[in-house]
């Protein structure tokens, strides 16, 4: 009887944990079918290559040959490979740092606009072109020429607007016709000549469609004889259109050269300057008794102003950064952003309540509470930068590749782009994940700390 009342009051008391088992091991069965694609997918992508990859650097080019360390030793014997870990630590610190600042400073002034959404709109857009097509437009934006390249065009404008320019930076004068050339570009006549005289220089090298839209005949400008006390000249284009015409002679047909600095030269002094006119004439009045040399400058014949170098040695990493942060400020301006609009408004009244100006609350209240946003934010710029190739690759000319090169592309150069060692590619790859993890685990552990 007792036997049969324990059976009785423990079979009801065991089913109940038997089904929940069967629906644990069910659940779990249906979890892990729907898991199941993705970890394939990640396994076949990800876990694989990873595998691969380490296991190649340690064979040699042809992946025959087992070399260890090898690979690892000669990538840091490699200057290139010292070079793109030295660009891609200036990516690391330059290009994070300057994003996050410039979208915090967006982020906060946006909140002040009219317009807040159109303007937001319009410093995202950029995130919608693809890496390739941001490439092509900045290497055109950068191209040195100054009738391509839009910033060079720009900087050349500015410059000229200021400092002026040569018109006739092909100008030449003619050997033996009495004006030598001078170590610095300008020239000089051979004679002397003084008060009462009439000077002819005569110039080549000008095309007559790049002369100025003033410029007159020379011809009549040596009719005119030196008033007592002046020294007159004139400057003009030794060139008779269509043929014809004397060397070192004035003819008719010959075009005065306008605006032309000449200086009255004496002792190896300058004692006094003049500009030519339209004909190409000048003169020095109140010269006193003597002999004077006449010189055209050097600014006479200076080559135009070319801008600036953005895509030579020296400027190529900052410019390619530039045209990074055209493309991604709009992402951090987003994200913080969102971070800015969940602050409490209670604290940032108060602190204006209490008589702090818009400055103090920026730095001593917004940018503290923004802080772990703006952590992420920089962090996930930092794994971004690592992994830059696009931009370097496209905008980065052939002969300053070099230069300009980080790991991601020296990676790429080193394997498949005429190294074709893939086992020191392979471990170009490693590095490139072992500098990325740290900055990955970091960014996880953020996440979960501001989930708890």
């Amino acid at each position: 009887m007792t036997s049969t009342l324990v059976k009785e009051t423990t079979a009801p008391s065991a089913a109940p944990a038997a089904r929940g088992r069967r629906t644990r091991r069910r659940g779990l069965t249906v979890a892990v079918l729907f898991v199941l694609p993705a970890l394939l997918l990640l396994g076949a992508l990800v876990v694989y290559p990873v595998l691969f990859s380490v296991g190649r650097s340690f064979f040699d080019a042809s992946g025959t040959r087992f070399v260890g360390g090898g690979n690892y030793a000669e990538m840091f014997r490699d200057p290139a490979t010292l070079k793109a870990v030295r660009n891609t630590a200036i990516w690391v610190v330059v290009a994070p740092a300057l994003l996050t600042g410039l979208g915090l400073i967006l982020a906060v002034l946006v909140e002040k606009v009219r317009w807040a959404t159109a303007f937001k709109l319009l410093l995202f857009m950029p995130m919608a072109v693809s890496f390739l097509a941001a490439g092509i437009i900045f290497r055109l934006a950068y191209d040195h020429d100054p009738d391509k390249g839009v910033l060079n065009a720009a900087v050349t404008g500015v410059h000229d607007a200021f400092a002026g320019t040569s018109s006739y930076p092909t100008a030449r004068a003619r050997d033996g016709q009495g004006l030598a050339k001078e170590a610095d570009g300008s020239y000089r006549t051979a004679a002397g000549a003084g008060p009462g005289d009439t000077v002819a220089l005569g110039l080549v090298g000008v095309a007559p469609d790049d002369l100025p839209s003033g410029a007159g005949p020379a011809y009549e400008a040596t009719r005119r004889g030196a008033a007592d006390g002046e020294l007159r000249g004139v400057v003009y284009l030794d060139f008779t259109p269509g043929g014809g015409g004397k060397q070192g002679v004035v003819d008719r047909e010959e075009s005065g050269l306008p605006e032309m600095t000449v200086e009255a030269v004496r002792d190896g002094r300058t004692v006094a300057t003049t500009t030519t006119a339209s004909d190409g004439s000048f003169r020095f009045g109140g010269l006193e008794d003597g002999s004077y040399t006449l010189r055209l400058p050097a600014s006479n014949f200076a080559p135009p102003y070319e801008g600036v170098s953005w895509l030579g040695p020296a400027l190529v990493t900052p410019a390619i950064i530039g045209a990074y942060l055209w493309i991604w400020t709009g992402f951090a301006m987003v994200l913080i952003g969102a971070g800015l609009s969940s602050l409490p408004r209670d604290a940032l009244e108060a602190a204006r309540m209490d008589g702090a100006n818009e400055w103090q609350i920026f730095r001593r209240i917004t940018v503290p509470l923004l802080a772990p946003v703006l952590t992420v934010v920089f962090i996930t710029l930092v794994i971004n930068v690592m992994k830059v190739f696009d931009l370097v690759y496209i905008i980065a000319p052939g002969p300053v590749q070099e230069d300009a090169t980080v790991l991601a592309t020296q990676m790429w150069l080193v394997s498949f782009g005429g190294g074709n060692d893939q086992g020191l590619g392979s471990a170009l790859g490693v590095l490139l994940l072992l500098l990325v993890v740290p900055a990955m685990v970091f960014n996880v552990r953020r996440f979960r700390r501001s989930q708890r």
